[in-house]
């Protein structure tokens, strides 16, 4: 589309784009390359508990298919290996549907405009084109409200104000191609405007410099799609574990290999080269069960689900979690990178304080004063506010006029019908040079009064004004008053607040008010008072900040602003004190100009940087990390993105740009910083809850190992079958995850500090009581099975403790030593229910609490816990030759229930002296 032409500027040539294009190529973001699903789930095969089962099933299905095929056994020589099989893909495709399900809300965020038809300047006329086709070199005309294409050189600025917050942080960046009003201490050059942000008020003409990636927009794209994946502290910890056990089960096998071996040779029996190999391969078989048995089958889909359904009620409290990891990273953290504008502020001006000297009390009435004020704000401006969404309005146009606009809401005035029904005669718009803007209209609530109103910089509108309002009347102005009204302006920027100032006349004659660029001369207006204007703190965040430093989680504010607006917003939260030294503040530059090394060591005590670039956050974000701390990272901007994406866990606001979001980990959907706090009082309470899985389970597997190990050296084998087995490792474990992993967060946990990633995830207290409970459960299943081999039991009423403690060590071979259907019954409830009552130990586990506390609200915990109970009892009455069970008596379910719950009261026990102590 073509337009006629208004400027000088002849622009480029068709050739000359056609070069340019080719020397700097488009004015599109590359897009980043997607990970195939395969791949994407495949990677979930190299959490290293799923590398343990894979070898563990390799060795299975290996002894299995010799089973079938070489000793001819049935098919049911082949549950184990697809027991393990159901676990790996379950655990896999559990958290690959969570991540994709995720990643497809998000899939929308990633979209970028880049048709949007903007004014160019090409071969001496101006022509609409999309942003797409933009190259270096390009005039083009920016206009209020549009979003800047390209980074460019301001040819023209006519009070011009940019909106930067989206890289910097400022919400009003003033532009000016007159080097006299330059900005020194601004982010970016006063004269040079930036891709992604967009004109706030006046108008211009930019020559573009850069195009697409080139962009610092760009940059800040590329870095935030730079692959910047650090491992949890979790995965770490998992990998340790991982090891632990590989290393423990190894070991057990090959000490029952050289313990079979020494037996064999040392016996009385002549050597037999048949005899031998068989015997071998038994003891090789056996070996192989160890280390099957060892892996805790069930951790990596209790883990999966643990953090799917953690991901899942953090939705609830405002977390949409889109990367799992990122759900117990949150409890890690060790310090929050967080950043000031939208994030702690709410990323709207408001008026914090209004002193209009002919307002009573500053209340708006039906008075004339009030009217005064009212129609200064709502003629003397050309901001808007749109209020097409009910439960938020949105300015447009300059931030700080709408700050007015929104005060007059708050008051119940709509500002329009007062502005649209009022003639405006002459108007000088705001302008950097001149530092305020001037309407002349004829009043609606004078009747007809031809009014000058003056709003703009206090100390240029009140040079303008030979009177003052005082005490409600209008006086000539005194060194006194200036120097008062001065006071209070320096006040309101000691905290660091942007004010303004009002004036206003009444016209009597029909003499312009305005000469050229400027009030005429003959102008005599009253200075009426003055406006704090800032963004302010989310009412939450003080509260917020407060918990996070209380838990041992430190806060750095890293933000685009001034020293001074950065500072103030530290100590409205608290993190700033009046004693605090200023090397704890740093600037962009200070922190740019410092080598890593020695940045190190200043990291730890620096609690703001002011002015700082995107990289800087990022650069930031790798230094601690380097100094082994857990890094979250919240922001709204796209400056942010780099950060966000190289952080242990990034946190989106919910009203942030796309990139921010797509660099994110979670989005804090209310964008409110208690739901940070909350966040990490949920990561902990659910590392916690996976340590109780991990006691739970692990003792499980103790206790399996230690049968399977005594059994070899005895000659005897397992009285648990591999369907038993995978109930109690698959089912059972599972189920157990989701009770545990359903118990609600703890607010204790916030009293803790951070754990160390050099901690072991089974503490010193988890192993004594895994072994020791684990042993435990070694002995008296033993002497069950003992008893049950040296003495028929058709019911568990016959049971015999003095015939018990014979049979305990009685190890020689009699015709009535095989168990029965029954005894096999009873030996595998036995061994469920003491696994079932120690979950309830587990619960109580590092809580400083009985097992009973706060059952009442445990409802998903109880329901699990019947389900358990639930499926020993129609596996045991169906299962028959499947589970090689037969029915339990009802009396003897009874018995079993009540026994095996002194697992429990001595757990209790333990704990009430623990307590006191």
């Amino acid at each position: 589309m073509e337009y006629q032409k208004q400027h000088h500027y002849s622009g480029l040539t068709n050739a000359q784009v056609t070069e340019s294009r080719r020397l700097h190529g488009e004015n599109i973001l590359t897009p980043p390359k997607k990970e195939s699903l395969w791949l994407q789930f495949f990677e979930k095969f190299t959490d290293p508990i799923i590398i343990i089962l894979l070898v563990a099933l390799a060795l299975s299905t290996g002894v299995s298919c010799y089973e079938y095929f070489a000793v001819e056994d049935n098919l049911g020589v082949f549950f184990e290996p697809a027991g393990i099989l159901i676990a790996v893909l379950l655990a896999t495709v559990v958290g690959f549907c969570f991540e994709v399900s995720a990643n497809k809300k998000f899939e929308i965020l990633n979209k970028v405009n880049d048709d949007t038809l903007l004014k160019v300047i090409r071969n001496g006329k101006i022509f609409q084109l999309p942003k797409k086709e933009i190259v270096v070199g390009d005039i083009v005309l920016l206009d209020t409200g549009e979003e800047i294409p390209a980074d460019g050189e301001l040819l023209e600025a006519v009070s011009m104000q940019v909106n930067e917050s989206t890289l910097t942080g400022e919400p009003v960046a003033r532009k000016t191609t007159n080097s006299a009003n330059f900005d020194a201490n601004a982010t970016y050059p006063s004269n040079h405007v930036l891709r992604g942000t967009t004109v706030a008020d006046g108008h211009g003409v930019m020559r573009v410099l850069k195009v697409g990636d080139a962009t610092e927009y760009g940059k800040v794209y590329e870095g935030a799609q730079i692959d910047n994946s650090v491992e949890t502290p979790l995965n770490i910890q998992l990998n340790r574990l991982a090891g632990a056990i590989t290393t423990a089960s190894y070991i057990i096998a090959a000490l029952i290999i050289g313990g079979r071996l020494f037996t064999y040779f040392a016996g009385p029996e002549v050597f037999d080269w048949i005899k031998f190999g068989g015997y071998l391969l038994k003891t090789v078989m056996i070996a192989v069960t160890v280390i099957v048995v060892a892996v805790p089958e069930g951790l990596p889909m209790s883990v999966t689900l643990s953090l799917a359904l953690s991901m899942k009620r953090m939705l609830s409290t405002n977390n949409l979690v889109r990367k799992m990891h990122a759900c117990e990273t949150m409890g890690a953290t060790t310090v929050i990178c967080t950043d000031k504008t939208g994030t702690l502020t709410q990323n709207q001006m408001k008026v914090y304080q209004s002193c209009f000297y002919s307002l009573k009390d500053q209340t708006l009435g039906d008075d004339d004063a009030s009217h005064l004020v009212i129609e200064s704000i709502a003629v003397n401006s050309t901001a808007h506010l749109d209020v097409s969404k009910s439960n938020v309005i949105k300015v447009l146009g300059n931030p700080t006029e709408g700050a007015l606009l929104l005060w007059l809401q708050e008051h119940g005035i709509n500002y329009l019908p007062l502005r649209e029904n009022t003639k405006i005669i002459e108007q000088l718009t705001f302008s950097t040079e001149r530092k305020y803007m001037a309407t002349v209209a004829e009043s609606t609530v004078f009747e007809g009064k031809k009014i000058l109103y003056i709003k703009g910089a206090p100390e240029i509108v009140l040079a303008l004004c030979p009177y003052i309002i005082v005490d409600g009347k209008q006086t000539e102005k005194e060194k006194q008053h200036v120097e008062a009204v001065e006071a209070q302006l320096l006040q309101y920027q000691n905290q660091a607040m942007r004010t303004l100032g009002f004036a206003c006349m009444t016209v009597e004659d029909d003499k312009p008010c305005i000469d050229g660029n400027t009030l005429s001369a003959n102008m005599k207006p009253v200075f009426t008072g003055i406006v704090a204007i800032s963004d302010p703190i989310r009412p939450d965040v003080p509260q917020a900040v407060a918990n996070c430093m209380n838990a041992g989680v430190s806060i750095k504010i890293v933000t685009g602003d001034t020293p001074g607006t950065a500072i103030e917003i530290g100590r409205q939260i608290g993190l700033w004190t009046d004693y605090e030294p200023e090397s704890h503040h740093i600037t962009g530059a200070e922190f740019a100009a410092i080598n890593d090394d020695e940045m190190r060591h200043l990291i730890p005590n620096i609690k703001i940087i002011s002015r700082a670039r995107p990289m800087d956050k990022q650069r930031l974000v790798r230094l601690l990390q380097g100094n082994d701390q857990v890094v979250a990272v919240t922001g709204d901007g796209t400056n942010d993105a780099p950060a966000l994406n190289a952080a242990h866990v990034g946190l989106s606001m919910g009203d942030g740009t796309s990139v921010a979001k797509e660099a994110s980990d979670i989005t804090i959907i209310d964008n409110s910083f208690g739901s940070i706090s909350r966040a990490v009082m949920w990561g902990r309470s659910l590392y916690k809850n996976i340590q109780r899985f991990i006691l739970f389970q692990m003792t499980i597997n103790v206790a399996a190992c230690l049968i399977v190990l005594i059994g070899a050296f005895l000659g005897t084998e397992s009285p648990l079958t591999v369907t038993q087995m995978l109930w109690v490792n698959l089912i059972m474990d599972t189920f157990a995850a989701l009770a545990l992993a359903s118990l609600p967060p703890d607010v204790k946990v916030m009293t803790d500090k951070p754990r160390k990633t050099s901690d072991h995830i089974v503490s010193r207290s988890m192993a004594i009581c895994i072994f020791s409970v684990g042993i435990f459960f070694v002995l008296l299943l033993f002497g069950l099975l003992q008893y049950f081999k040296h003495a028929e039991i058709s019911s568990i009423m016959q049971f015999d403790l003095t015939a018990f403690g014979q049979c305990f060590l009685n190890f020689n071979k009699t015709p009535e030593n095989s168990l029965s259907t029954y005894e096999l019954s009873l030996f595998f409830t036995i061994f469920v229910m003491l696994q079932f009552w120690n979950m309830f130990n587990a619960k109580a586990f590092m809580s400083g609490r009985s097992a009973f506390y706060g059952l009442n609200r445990c409802a998903g915990f109880l329901i699990i816990a019947a389900a358990i109970l639930a499926g020993q009892a129609l596996i045991v009455t169906f299962g028959r030759e499947m589970f090689n069970v037969e029915p339990i008596q009802i009396m003897d379910w009874l018995v079993i229930t009540v026994a095996t719950s002194a697992v429990l009261w001595a757990g209790e026990l333990f704990r009430l002296f623990s307590f006191k102590k």
